[in-house]
């Protein structure tokens, strides 16, 4: 049984010990020895195949290629003996452990591919990975540490969005993971619990930023936002080992987190977290995506592949009402009142948050690909834009209910659609849960993470060094200390991209 923590603010003159704060009882789950099951285990190194996949196939993006040079900057200005690997670029050259989480942060969240957690708030719990990755191949750690340090950052993310929701009071939900990610770096490396406590309130205090990453004009800064949370929980355990402390309590002090930012000093909010020799299992409980788009779109992506066939001509189609949640709605629907979420010259990253845009091509092409749904003539296309704008999204109380819904069985993502057609027919058709769901139709399982990794880094990692990553990947419980730059993978330079602008760290 999970252990419910009550939480809320209190007056700097009542007396909040630390034992009964918030950070206090994360940072005794992080310290907690206890061993981490083979089931977890096994989805740890699915999730580390996941995370490689997406990665690989955005190594030539932009942002991704920015975040690389920034990084590369740094090995050239302060060498290290240690250091950790940068996806794409050879093992030998390694880079201080926080800026290796920003480029490869960076790398997995650019296509919005990986991972998910939905509940009171929403979150990529693989954007974990990364930091506690990094930490450990710059402090020559084993696989099985890595592997502890994983199953922390999981556990505290999820329960953290299990438990308060950030999005109502328009906070990005990188808050949740800065502090996860010290807690899981906090258990990679052994550190006592009262350091790890620190570092997590530190962590929160300095990656709470404000939800316009994800709204109106989305920038690359939706992909960066996460490696950020991740760069800055480096340094937050970084700067408590040196003996500093951070601002506390964060969560529940007088001009904190919940007084100020979230619903108020009259707010309750209730936080699982594991007891005492409890197994972390969090990880289990959340699902990595089939489709490169938002995770609410995936079951109506499915949707659409279903539908299309029923339709028949999509030019006859009237209009298209999506019924479902309250979030969906808000946040890639309608509900959201975005006018950059019906423009056609609007960026990779809008589209990805406009349900009616994925609806639409998904409809016409009986699918979704990671590239080319996305590309500009594609949106651009006018037979997708006339479809496009035949499509609204509508709350549903009930879908709404089963998003927040604590009971599996009752759990659901998706909605239920009704087309209108011209001579007056209506189809209609709901899915609750994406194909690819641990519930759902097919779900994954080892065999499909391994074709995800493939199918993405075709053509970009070279067979021999594919094959090699997997096997390493695999290995990952039996990995010694020294051997995580295994979990890297190297490219030939033409499959970098093209070079970015010079900045401050590489000046000339």
């Amino acid at each position: 049984m999970m252990t419910i923590h009550d939480l809320r603010s209190w007056k700097s003159a009542e007396h909040l010990p630390r034992d009964e704060q918030l950070a206090w009882k994360i940072a005794e789950v992080a310290a907690d020895p206890v061993e981490v099951e083979a089931e977890v285990t096994e989805m740890i190194v699915n999730r580390i195949i996941d995370n490689a996949a997406v990665a690989a196939a955005s190594l030539a993006r932009r942002p991704v290629a920015s975040a690389r040079a920034q990084a590369r900057a740094q090995a050239f200005c302060h060498p290290l003996q240690c250091g950790a690997t940068v996806f794409g670029l050879d093992d030998s050259l390694r880079v201080s452990p926080e800026w290796a989480a920003w480029a490869n942060g960076t790398a997995v969240r650019e296509l919005d591919f990986h991972d998910t957690f939905l509940a009171a708030d929403y979150s990529h719990p693989g954007d974990n990975i990364p930091p506690v990755l990094a930490v450990a191949q710059h402090c020559l750690r084993s696989g099985r540490d890595l592997i502890r340090g994983i199953a922390t950052g999981y556990e505290v993310q999820v329960n953290l969005v299990r438990g308060i929701c950030l999005h109502e009071h328009k906070i990005d939900h990188i808050a949740h993971l800065g502090p996860s990610a010290a807690a899981g770096i906090g258990t990679l490396l052994n550190l006592p619990a009262a350091v790890i406590y620190q570092a997590v309130q530190q962590a929160l205090h300095v990656t709470t930023t404000t939800r316009q990453s994800r709204k109106g004009e989305i920038s690359s800064w939706k992909a960066y936002a996460p490696a950020f949370a991740g760069k800055m929980a480096i340094e937050a355990v970084d700067r408590v080992m040196r003996g500093e402390g951070a601002p506390s309590p964060a969560w529940e002090g007088e001009d904190g987190f919940i007084a100020w930012l979230l619903s108020g000093p009259e707010a309750r909010y209730q936080v699982p977290l594991p007891g005492q020799g409890q197994p972390k299992r969090a990880i289990l409980d959340t699902y990595t995506k089939e489709h490169s788009a938002e995770y609410q779109s995936q079951a109506l992506i499915d949707l659409a592949r279903r539908l299309g066939p029923r339709i028949g001509d999509l030019s006859q189609i009237d209009s298209i009402v999506i019924h479902t949640s309250h979030h969906t709605h808000h946040v890639i629907g309608t509900g959201a009142n975005d006018p950059q979420k019906m423009d056609p010259h609007a960026s990779r990253e809008t589209l990805d948050h406009s349900i009616m845009y994925i609806f639409a091509v998904a409809l016409e092409d009986g699918g979704w690909h990671h590239e080319r749904s996305y590309a500009p003539e594609r949106a651009q296309r006018p037979e997708t834009v006339a479809l496009w704008r035949k499509i609204s999204t509508v709350e549903d109380p009930e879908w709404s209910r089963r998003y927040h819904a604590r009971d599996p069985k009752e759990k659901a993502f998706g909605g239920r659609v009704v087309v209108a057609l011209k001579d007056g027919r209506v189809v209609e058709d709901e899915l609750a849960l994406a194909d690819a769901h641990p519930d759902g139709a097919r779900p994954f399982v080892r065999e499909n993470y391994i074709r995800k990794f493939m199918t993405l880094s075709d053509g970009i990692v070279a067979a021999a060094e594919q094959r090699r990553f997997l096997d390493a990947a695999q290995s990952l419980p039996d990995l010694p200390a020294g051997r995580l730059g295994e979990l890297n993978f190297t490219v030939t330079p033409d499959k970098l991209g093209a070079p970015v602008p010079h900045g401050i760290f590489d000046w000339k």
